[in-house]
């Protein structure tokens, strides 16, 4: 108790700081603008004598204190005492933790908890019949004063001053004066304003040495009474203060090309028409990742979506922190990534990942059973990669799987737009490398495709590896009644199965093209932006049999009694199996490290199996609200906050836009 300045013990208003200044007792008989201007000084408000702890004239707790001069130093009467003993002891017992029994600790500070407890004592010695110092203020305080091992007189005379400023202001508890003498700039509101703003104008572009001279510029330190230059490891702790932390942003969805205008056109135009309309036979869930209720009755069978994509996992992919002893020594680590190993499958919020129901597997001629998913260990001297004919192989084992073990339902599967994915037949339509004019007698244009062997695989040179190539005639167009165009003169021309160039081929379609060029830019191809008609090449491109030829993926799917959809480019949002991904590998990373090749796939194929059907339903309900929100008119980001926001939702609520707007979210 010894050395507590006087102002630790006054009633502090909210949200005042107090500087530091000359002490001052309140058991002095002086005024209360005296009191005011030596505590406060002059930045601060002036609080009544009340807020202070000194009681009025007059008062109730205190009926003769207008007749006496040391009024300050009056007794409470034994009633009043009573009362403000009981709420003291209730404040010390702390709250109620209600039916299950007891009370919640109060959180005092050891400097506050041992004032209370002295003010208690005090109440309790004054107000206890059986008390030696029964109705006796001031023996009371001594006694307490003893009771915490303090000076009788000094302490007995704080404690006086904290009662008495309790009982006429429950409000007023004792302060803890500690760490008030050097106070930061950051209690004037008016700079830390002025900081804020500042540091929203940077952007991502804030550092500690812009605010330091921020800080040290003359009109900032002569507006806010600032004497010193601000050195950048104090503006360290003011950014600290301000809630800023120096690290490594938190990662979005990806913005590469995600808002183009070809992307948000197929996007928009194509992709999300196409899946309103299958919607209705899809199933929904609700937050708990339940169904929420049987499909309706239609014509039509039941939807189920499956998701596919490809994932790598990676021999030294761990996680690195951890608990970690403080005396613990350096460890040797393996280098890299270490092996890898590639998983493609296809998953469903209906059923999960695709395989076969049991009773439902189907087998091959050779006897192996035929799989959904293919495992792959990438690289030139290893497996290879997956190529587009290992993706329609796989296809066509999980449409077997599918039809096999759910025969009751109509199937779609979402393929994201990777190069293997979109490959088209060999020789399809395609305007790209045509030649403007009818080739040179002698000469003929076709089209280079890979040469296979009998295992439906291209076959490489034995010497320098290179895929052999052979060439084949492209594909016939149709006109715009749908009957077959031929690229190549027909038997009986003179230039018989030569092909016939971009400007016969418009002018056959009823164009003039007497005066268009090749192409814009050349090989670049470089057309000015919503050009429909610039060049010929240009032209071709726009024709429905070239703009509408379909994928190896896609005519497998017709041939199959199945649907094929592409994802809009750079939107994995859209694809609940990424989230499916990201889950497995977190699952992954808790295996002890290994090197060994057996030991990855084991562990990757176990964690994709761990992986729970109601968390792929989370993921699943997560990728159709940001449907929901790009098929509402909503940006990227846009997309992102009201996803975040109503997670759980299966769609988001029809006044997004205003809340949007409320949140200037843009």
């Amino acid at each position: 108790m010894e050395g507590i300045p006087s102002r630790g013990m006054a009633h502090r208003p909210v949200g005042t700081v107090w500087p530091r200044g000359p002490r001052a007792s309140l058991d002095d008989n002086i005024s209360e603008k005296s009191i005011a201007s030596s505590i406060l000084g002059t930045r601060h408000p002036t609080p009544s004598l009340t807020a202070l702890g000194i009681p009025k004239a007059g008062s109730t707790n205190y009926p003769n204190a207008e007749a006496r001069d040391g009024k300050l130093r009056e007794a409470p009467t034994i009633i009043v005492a009573e009362k403000a003993l009981k709420d003291i002891s209730e404040l010390l017992r702390g709250k109620s933790r209600g039916k299950c029994g007891g009370y919640i600790p109060p959180d005092f500070n050891p400097y506050v908890k041992c004032r209370l407890d002295g003010m208690r004592t005090l109440l309790s010695l004054y107000t206890t019949p059986g008390s030696s110092t029964y109705g006796k203020w001031i023996p009371s305080s001594e006694q307490a004063a003893i009771t915490l091992h303090r000076n009788k007189n000094y302490c007995g005379r704080i404690l006086r001053q904290l009662t008495r400023a309790y009982i006429q202001d429950r409000e007023v508890l004792p302060i803890n004066p500690y760490g008030e003498w050097c106070e930061s700039l950051l209690v004037d509101e008016d700079l830390c304003h002025e900081i804020n703003l500042f540091l929203q104008s940077l952007g991502d572009q804030i550092t500690a040495q812009k605010l330091a001279n921020f800080l040290s510029q003359p009109d900032i330190k002569e507006r806010h009474g600032i004497d010193v230059d601000i050195h950048v490891t104090t503006a360290c702790r003011y950014l600290k203060a301000l809630n800023f932390r120096f690290s490594c942003p938190p990662k979005g969805q990806y913005a590469d090309g995600h808002e183009h205008q070809d992307v948000v056109d197929y996007r928009d135009k194509a992709f999300i028409p196409k899946v309103k309309a299958l919607e209705p036979r899809m199933q929904k869930f609700d937050p708990d990742s339940d169904p929420t209720a049987p499909l309706p009755i239609t014509p039509f069978r039941p939807i189920v979506p499956w998701s596919h994509d490809e994932s790598i996992f990676y021999a030294h992919d761990r996680r690195r922190s951890n608990w970690y002893h403080k005396d613990a020594p350096a460890v040797p680590y393996a280098k890299g990534d270490g092996l890898s190993f590639m998983v493609a499958r296809a998953v469903s919020p209906d059923y999960g990942w695709l395989e076969p129901k049991p009773g439902c597997k189907i087998y091959k001629e050779d006897g192996t059973e035929v799989t959904a998913h293919r495992t792959l260990k990438p690289g030139k001297n290893r497996d290879g990669y997956f190529t587009s004919e290992g993706v329609l192989d796989q296809f066509r084992d999980m449409v077997a799987i599918a039809k096999s073990s759910y025969p009751d339902d109509d199937h779609v599967f979402f393929y994201d737009n990777a190069p293997s994915h979109l490959k088209r037949s060999p020789g399809a339509l395609s305007a790209r490398k045509m030649p403007m004019k009818t080739p040179k007698e002698g000469t003929n244009w076709l089209v280079d495709v890979p040469e296979l062997g009998s295992d439906n695989k291209p076959i490489r040179d034995s010497i320098t590896g290179a895929v052999r190539m052979k060439k084949v005639r492209m594909a016939d167009g149709r006109f715009h009644d749908g009957t077959p165009q031929s690229l190549y003169f027909p038997e009986g021309h003179p230039r018989a199965g030569i092909f016939k160039g971009m400007k016969v081929i418009l002018q056959e379609r009823g164009y003039d093209v007497a005066d268009k060029k090749a192409a814009c830019g050349g090989a670049k191809f470089n057309c000015t932006p919503g050009a429909t008609d610039c060049c010929c090449r240009r032209m071709l491109f726009n024709e429905p049999d070239f703009v509408n030829v379909k994928t190896q993926l896609q005519e497998l799917a017709e041939s199959l009694g199945v649907e094929v959809i592409y994802l809009p480019k750079y939107h994995c949002e859209l694809n609940p199996i990424e989230q499916c991904w990201g889950f497995a590998k977190r699952l992954y990373r808790l295996n002890p490290l290994s090197s060994r090749e057996d030991h990855l796939e084991a562990n990757t194929l176990a964690a994709l199996d761990a992986v729970p059907l109601q968390s792929i339903r989370k993921f699943s309900t997560r990728s159709h609200r940001f449907l929901d929100a790009y098929y509402r008119g909503l940006n990227g980001r846009q997309a992102a906050w009201a996803t975040h926001k109503y997670r759980g939702h299966w769609v988001l609520p029809l006044t997004i836009m205003q809340e949007l707007d409320d949140n200037q979210i843009t």
